[in-house]
């Protein structure tokens, strides 16, 4: 290596045209399904070539072709059944001492979120002061986990269409770990732990086939940490928390199992939403599960004013030989474009701690982590990577 690369958490901010054919199929109504094609196509190519427009080196096609980074493993899975079930306050997300600790910004924040995704599925969200049980989705394992690798195997071929001929280092795709598969309900398997690795057998199929097809694959987990706060607000312990984590860590492994680590990125967050995230473990507290897992690359949030201190963690915990660090440089939180100047000195004292040919810049998570709900404006996404592009240029100057 001679410079700082650069690269990105992976979803993307999908284009009108394809929410379009996205809020039909979520609706379930009929579409043509040779026009959906068309547009997604297109839409791959399109974000393949602004992210080289912007000058990052590691790109991927915006996960342009899934609902969500979580859910589109269950359209792609059978013995998995979904269902509207009641649930208390009409709760979606993970419990947490943060929603504990800020009630009030969190019924804004929910209601806010919801009507945003529901306006760009063409939907109207329901009053929240309908008398009558609220309901949220969940998703059941009442069978054997079988994956359908079709649609992989489209986005497979979409992307690699893109990329062909362009001047790009490497091209990655994102899946989910075994660990972020949530709002899975288990009724089949005997225990957790079947349940589990049965799950990871499944993505496995996946991660291979998308090393095979010549890409890096990363793994994305947002729960694993996240997990930690849960099991606290719930009265549970640390121990408690390290136990869940560690099965699902030597799952993630069993998933890697024979694909090389060199072509592996592990991705984690602290949940990604816009949030006061005061509860977020200290990255000190689980970097040794993160390590644990069987890859190169590690992508880890930096770049959020909650976690942006933890640079530092690496003065006291060695990072093993031949690993890089992929830490958010820029961010998703905020609207504030981050300047050249403050990206190249993240990269820069971090480069003098762990060495400048093991790390690469990249952002905290994705820019929208699901087809209906975005963390920036379109026009802010890509004025953040073209910024992370220029700062690594500078960074560059300064290391080499």
């Amino acid at each position: 290596m001679d410079r700082i690369l650069t690269t990105h958490a992976g979803s993307l901010i999908r284009p009108p045209e394809l929410l379009d054919f996205a809020g039909a199929i979520e609706r379930g109504e009929p579409y043509d399904e040779s026009a959906y094609a068309g547009t997604l196509s297109g839409s791959v190519r399109d974000v393949v070539d602004r992210q080289v427009d912007a000058g990052l080196d590691v790109i991927d096609d915006g996960e342009m072709g899934k609902s969500s980074w979580i859910t589109y493993l269950y359209d792609r899975t059978s013995g998995i059944e979904p269902r509207m079930v009641e649930t208390e306050g009409g709760r979606v997300y993970p419990p947490s001492r943060d929603r504990l600790a800020f009630p009030e910004f969190y019924v804004e924040h929910d209601r806010q979120q919801a009507e945003e995704a529901f306006e760009a599925m063409g939907m109207v969200l329901p009053d929240a002061s309908a008398s009558g049980p609220q309901l949220t989705r969940r998703f059941f394992v009442t069978g054997p986990l079988v994956y359908d690798n079709s649609a992989l195997q489209r986005d497979i071929t979409n992307l690699k269409a893109a990329v062909e001929g362009k001047n790009v280092e490497e091209v990655f795709m994102p899946v989910v770990a075994p660990a972020s598969a949530y709002w899975l309900d288990n009724e089949h398997y005997a225990d957790e732990e079947e349940f589990v690795f049965a799950l990871a057998d499944v993505l496995h199929e996946e991660y291979k086939a998308i090393v095979d097809a010549g890409f890096l694959v990363q793994v994305d987990d947002a729960v694993l940490v996240h997990e930690y706060d849960s099991v606290l607000s719930l009265g549970g312990s640390i121990e408690d928390y390290r136990r869940w984590a560690e099965l699902r860590v030597e799952a993630t492994n069993h998933a890697l199992r024979g694909i090389p680590e060199e072509r592996v990125r592990y991705h984690v967050c602290h949940g990604s939403w816009h949030g006061p995230h005061v509860f977020d473990p200290p990255l000190a507290e689980v970097i040794d599960l993160v390590l644990k897992v069987n890859a190169r690359y590690y992508s880890i949030e930096q770049a959020n004013p909650r976690h942006e201190h933890e640079w530092q963690l690496w003065e006291d915990v060695q990072l093993p030989d031949g690993k890089v660090l992929i830490p958010g440089i820029v961010t998703h939180h905020t609207t504030v474009v981050e300047h050249p100047d403050l990206v190249a000195q993240r990269l820069v004292r971090l480069a003098n701690v762990v060495g400048r040919e093991n790390v690469m810049g990249g952002t905290d998570c994705g820019f929208a982590q699901g087809a209906f709900l975005r963390r920036v404006h379109p026009t802010i996404q890509w004025a953040k990577l073209q910024a992370l592009a220029e700062g690594a240029k500078i960074a560059t100057s300064k290391l080499w």
